[in-house]
């Protein structure tokens, strides 16, 4: 059975984005091979953070993960700190990549440019490397991510036949998967802008009241044309919301224009408002009844128990190629 592998930082409100271009696609995968999807707390780290608020964000992404319908039984969830082989793994790799790769990342160029030089954390700069860990430490094939995460996976790549050359057959080589619809949701306020969970007028929260999903929505940003139709060039505010309605509908971008032929954008936005406010309210009522479960620690224990067992193996394999496993 193919391993599939991937994961989101528990760093601010999880989005419709997260919901529509992570959580839903990995509901999705579960049946075509076994999952191990992680809380990457540890990557929460290379940017300041609250402990508390790391803590509950963490808990509150795995109840997430279960209320859209990830099944423990085929889905290992688990928070990255919970399998040391992460961190004994990055260790590692992080001299089989360079600087150069490195600083032309363009998380760590967006990022850093924004910080004061002397501000600017190793663990950010070296992010790729724990990334890449990450991805190698499950022999996954399959990396579901969105279309800003492909550089770290191609970097991965990289890196796994840079090892390999040396080493001989040690690592699985991994290839990103992106979805071919809601791999990138854009903010409501700024359609050329990811929704990032730090646009409070254009990122719909996962817990937002119903009230104010609409209010988001119907207060989005479209443009001058007045007609339904998918271009993201001339129409970015009006293909986000299509492509949000398409994500949770499945209906494809030529049955939605037919649909609104001839209807203005009040009419669209009041659809697209009532299906994301009936989603979420299903989705929160689920959250509400994971969290008074008590599920989550136990999930959380059983997935990280799965993930060590695998880790494990290839941390071993490594070790002993390069020349550390002396047991």
């Amino acid at each position: 059975m193919d391993h599939i592998l991937s994961g989101i930082k528990p760093t601010g409100q999880l989005t419709l984005g997260n919901y529509i271009g992570a959580i839903n696609k990995f509901v999705k995968l579960q049946d075509k091979g076994e999952s191990f999807l992680f809380i990457a707390d540890l990557h929460a780290l290379t940017l300041p953070i609250d402990p508390e608020v790391l803590r509950t964000n963490s808990r509150d992404l795995a109840a997430f993960y279960l209320a859209a319908g990830l099944d423990p039984n085929k889905s290992n969830i688990f928070l990255q700190s919970d399998v040391s082989a992460h961190a004994e793994l990055a260790i590692i790799l992080q001299n089989y990549l360079y600087m150069g790769e490195l600083s032309r990342m363009t998380q760590f160029k967006d990022k850093s440019s924004k910080m004061k030089e002397e501000a600017i954390g190793l663990g950010l700069f070296a992010y790729p490397v724990l990334m890449a860990a990450d991805i190698v430490l499950y022999d996954s094939k399959v990396i579901p991510v969105g279309e800003d995460q492909i550089q770290h996976v191609e970097l991965t790549r990289d890196l796994v036949k840079r090892f390999n050359n040396r080493y001989g057959d040690v690592l699985v080589m991994p290839r990103a998967e992106v979805a071919k619809v809601g791999a990138r949701i854009m903010s409501l306020s700024d359609p050329t802008k990811k929704m990032s969970k730090s646009d409070p007028k254009g990122d719909i929260y996962l817990k937002d009241e119903p009230a104010v999903i609409r209010k988001k929505i119907m207060s989005a940003v479209t443009d001058m044309e007045a007609h339904v139709h998918y271009d993201p060039e001339k129409q970015p505010g009006i293909s986000n919301l299509m492509t949000i309605m398409s994500s949770l509908t499945g209906k494809s971008f030529e049955e939605i224009e037919k649909e609104f032929e001839g209807k203005g954008y009040g009419d669209f936005k009041r659809a697209v408002a009532d299906i994301v406010c009936s989603e979420m309210e299903n989705l929160q009522k689920r959250y509400k009844e994971v969290i008074e479960s008590g599920l989550v620690d136990k999930v959380l224990e059983k997935g990280a128990k799965r993930a060590n067992e695998v880790a494990s193996k290839v941390l071993e394999r490594v070790q002993k190629a390069v020349g550390l496993y002396h047991k």
